[in-house]
């Protein structure tokens, strides 16, 4: 009794550790979610995981228990018979053969062994099964709770809800059915092979029994019955076929496979049906025929006819029998991407602009954006990061009312990246508890420049300095993208703040979302859950100390809901005196009937929820930005107090919400073709639209939307929009350019603006070889590339104005021994002019005429020059060489290669004047 006690007692302590890690990390993920006051949404996604778990595990260990139990008679019996053959008599002597150990062990099997082993075998794959299965707790929830889209199919006339959370419930209970089937048959027919083996002098036997017979065969009737079931199934999933002329179901699909499959249901349920019978009958046969049987109709009624239709009836004449299909494909794609959504009107494109119209349009001369944020990136680290500890994990685009203008901005946080510390300084006290957050941003105007080439900051410095009308009175940074680790506040140790010359400004956390680590249980499970010994052992924690996880808003946001996806750009808000970080989530599908996927992934997208983090507490927001999108109604109805209306959201935070950038690029992608309405255009890709493409940093690229201010086209005041242009397919030249709008009651409206087809609008790859062409530009990037330096050519920006274009591509400079690019030039280009200056001011002046320059200092009279060279002395001409010269060379080194060249002239006329007067 002792022995077997000790067994017992190792066996629980075993399971204890094994399931203690999971324990810790489920009471510390509640901890967590406390304190976020997500309890609700943690108990939710907990009790339909656990639940899902245990009903699927429990199905499946009552079904496969059920069935072994069944073998076990048969099972016992052929090892009775087993051990009575091994005793064979000679002359009324019994002699004992000798056994090979697994015989010995065989004939020691007893009723209570092969239930402990049946038990132990049907837990273990029960567990195994939940735990596979469990993950899909979502699809349940979202069947539970599903919302209607008001939108039904073309074919079966059902409500896309069926297809989006109805159809993927019934696919996960018939594979788990499916599933738990054939495991099932695999053991109780191992088991049946195992028993029949035993007495067969060592031949092969299985069926050998009428008890293993009825028994898989009951086994092999279920298959089948769910196999009809799934072939039922099926056939809406036709309407998301890959084999016509377009996604989803088309005359092949509709015409014979549709029928093959409702066949095939029909006979997988007959074959069900006579496999059962052939029970009575022992016609095994007649059961081999039946599976063939279906086999070959399923080769035959779901291959080689829908092949043979498909390739000599279908394509032949292929649009006229898949018109009403492509015309599904194109109606239901556009409703899944809200392209039926899309505003569209005609822009004339060919007025020439004015001096005048630049004036009357300076809000959106102002805020076009000549800095990159690729380059401003690395010239911000140069500037502003003033630690290696900190960095500027991005450049944020987003607009401020400065001194009562509109503005466009760039700003990017200032995080602390632990990794960036000193080897020496990476000890677990200051990673832990002293280097905790980063601190302040960066900010500067999108079109102004120092006159080193340099941004202009708004805001800059630490402690942040700058204008008036933003203030920032917690620039600490706690959560953000470069915060990958854990940190313990409020303790015994002052937290590094920032530096302050040769001295740092130390701070105490004063937020109240982490964790406290108030007892010695709470210390012992994270430094288990961590993996850390320190956090048990330090002095430095006190009741008050508080854990702060899942720092990386990207890791922190995903773990409270991971049924959204997230746009890939994260951004910075100044609201309040505080840091935000405001990032778009969608709801998506791939079970869309009709849609055509976006690169085989979703089928369906919306931007229904704008997520709000404080970048200091890590408090998260979820709100509601599109009311009608069904999924997002079904996931409320799931996590009811998660989800707030747009409306709750402050004002001055709603003021900085934007278009997304991923949902816009995916928009703009799917928008190449279906523009295209017509069924015959569609089939034919007549009007096949492209993204245009341009030269960055030397290389050809597809041209990313960009975000600027402009006055929209009958707009009375300029507005936050994201635009991008498009072209026809191989070919240069502009179509036609999408905007999303990202202000007040206009949010959220795309709006296209089609340039006239019998007219040239140049593309920005055509700009970018009239570039290349200028001989005037083509030499001055050229010398500059030769001199220590590289060019970098910026995004080509095409700016809508009144009803013409503008194209503006900045150039900077950066020199080999530095990372620092300099704006030096901003080429400009309309009708049929192009020119390059130092500033965009100046290119508007040379294009449009004085009307547009600032003031200029008084220059001398025509002719005046020459009559001073000509009565220069010698001396004085050889002074004037030398000035001239020095002023040209540091010309050249400022990159004022106009400049450059009127000095050289200057200095041509001077020399000649000395060589005159030497003869």
């Amino acid at each position: 009794m002792r022995s077997k006690a000790k067994w017992y007692l190792i066996a629980v302590l075993l399971l204890f550790f094994s399931m203690s890690y999971w324990l810790a990390n489920l009471y510390t993920d509640w901890l967590w979610f406390s304190s976020l006051q997500y309890q609700s949404v943690f108990a939710t996604i907990l009790f339909s995981e656990m639940g899902l778990r245990a009903a699927s595990g429990i199905i499946f260990f009552i079904f496969l228990l059920a069935n072994l139990l069944f073998t076990r008679p048969f099972l016992l019996q052929k090892l009775e018979d087993f051990r009575l053959k091994r005793v064979r008599s000679f002359d009324e002597n019994v002699v004992v053969i000798q056994q090979p150990a697994a015989e010995k062990w065989l004939e020691k099997i007893n009723k209570r062994m092969v239930g402990l082993l049946f038990l132990l075998a049907s837990a273990v794959l029960a567990f195994v099964t939940g735990s596979t299965f469990s993950g899909d707790w979502i699809t349940l929830q979202k069947f539970l709770n599903a919302t209607s889209f008001g939108t039904t199919d073309p074919i079966f006339g059902k409500d896309i809800g069926f297809y989006v959370f109805s159809l993927p419930f019934y696919r996960f209970v018939l594979s788990f059915l499916t599933w738990i089937t054939v495991v099932a048959a695999l053991a109780v027919g191992s088991v049946y092979f195992l028993a029949e083996t035993l007495n067969s002098n060592g031949r092969l036997q299985l069926l050998k029994s009428s008890r293993a017979r009825l028994h898989l065969s009951t086994l092999a009737a279920l298959f089948f019955l769910f196999k009809g079931i799934d072939f039922y199934l099926q056939q809406f999933l036709l309407l998301f076929s890959e084999r016509g002329a377009v996604y989803g179901a088309g005359y092949t699909d509709v015409h014979v496979n549709l029928l093959a499959l409702k066949v095939l249901a029909v006979l997988s349920i007959l074959t069900a049906v006579v496999i059962l019978i052939n029970v009575f009958l022992r016609r095994f046969n007649l059961v081999l025929y039946s599976v063939i049987g279906i086999i070959a109709a399923a080769v035959i009624l779901n291959g080689i006819i829908p092949y043979v239709v498909e390739r000599f009836i279908v394509e032949p004449n292929q649009f006229n029998r898949e018109k009403p299909y492509i015309a599904h494909n194109i109606e239901y794609t556009r409703k899944a991407y809200s392209l039926d959504k899309i505003e569209t009107a005609k822009f004339p494109a060919g007025k020439v602009l004015t001096a005048d119209d630049i004036q009357q349009n300076r809000e959106t001369i102002d805020n076009i954006r000549l800095w990159d944020w690729k380059p401003l990136q690395q010239t911000y680290a140069q500037l502003q990061e003033m630690r290696l500890y900190y960095e500027f994990s991005d450049i944020d685009i987003d607009r401020y009312y400065i001194n009562g203008e509109y503005r466009q901005v760039m700003l990017a946080p200032r995080e602390l990246n632990q990794r960036q510390l000193p080897s020496q300084a990476r000890t677990w006290v200051n990673q832990r508890l002293i280097y905790t957050h980063g601190y302040g941003v960066a900010m500067s105007p999108v079109n102004e420049v120092s006159k080193e080439g340099l941004p202009k900051f708004f805001i800059k410095d630490i402690p942040p300095k700058g204008i008036k009308d933003i203030k920032i009175t917690r620039p600490e940074i706690y959560f953000g993208e470069k915060t990958n680790e854990y940190v313990i506040v409020n303790t015994k140790t002052k937290e590094f703040d920032y530096p302050k010359g040769e001295k740092n400004v130390y701070t105490t956390y004063e937020g109240e979302s982490g964790i406290k680590i108030n007892s010695l249980l709470r210390k012992l499970l994270f430094a288990y859950v961590l993996s850390d010994s320190k956090i048990l052992f330090t002095g430095d924690i006190t009741p008050d100390s508080q854990i702060l996880l899942y720092r990386n808003i990207r890791e922190r946001v995903p773990k409270v809901a991971p049924f959204l996806s997230f746009d890939s750009d994260p951004y910075i808000v100044i609201s309040g005196g505080k840091l935000y970080w405001m990032w778009d989530a969608y709801t998506t599908t791939n079970m869309y009937p009709y849609s055509e996927p976006f690169q085989g992934d979703l089928n369906y997208l919306r931007n229904s929820v704008k997520v709000v983090i404080d970048a200091y507490t890590g408090d998260i927001d979820f709100y509601i930005a599109d009311k009608e999108d069904p999924l997002i109604k079904c996931y409320k109805n799931i996590f009811p107090s998660m989800f707030k209306d747009l409306d709750e959201m402050p004002g001055d935070l709603r003021a900085h919400i934007r278009y997304p950038i991923d949902l816009f690029n995916v928009q703009a992608q799917m928008y190449t073709n279906y523009h295209m309405l017509n069924a015959q255009v569609f089939y034919n890709k007549e009007d096949r639209w492209a993204l245009p493409t341009e030269i960055f940093e030397g290389n050809e690229q597809k041209l990313s939307p960009y975000y600027t201010i402009i006055q929209m086209p009958g707009s009375e005041k300029p507005e936050f929009v994201q635009i991008l242009p498009f072209t026809p397919t191989n070919k240069k030249n502009m179509i036609a350019w999408l905007a999303g709008r990202s202000d007040g009651e206009n949010y959220g409206k795309l709006l296209l603006y089609e340039f006239p087809k019998q007219k040239l609008v140049y593309g920005p790859m055509q700009i970018e070889a009239r570039i290349d062409q200028d001989t005037t530009i083509s030499q001055q990037l050229s010398l500059w590339d030769q001199r220590g330096s590289s060019v970098i050519r910026g995004n080509l920006l095409v700016i809508p104005v009144n009803d013409s274009l503008l194209y503006v591509e900045p150039l900077y400079l950066k020199a080999e021994q530095s990372s620092m690019p300099e704006l030096r030039r901003v080429i400009v280009a309309h009708g049929d002019k192009i020119v390059m200056e130092p500033t965009l001011e100046q290119s508007l002046q040379r294009i449009f005429g004085q009307e547009t320059k600032a003031p200029q200092p008084p220059t001398s009279e025509p002719g005046a020059e020459q009559d001073e060279l000509q009565a220069a002395t010698m001396d004085k001409l050889i002074k004037m060489a030398v000035q001239v010269y020095n002023k040209a060379q540091e010309q050249l080194k400022n990159g004022d290669w106009a400049g450059y060249g009127e000095s050289q002239k200057r200095l041509k006329e001077i020399l000649d004047q000395l060589d005159r007067q030497k003869r």
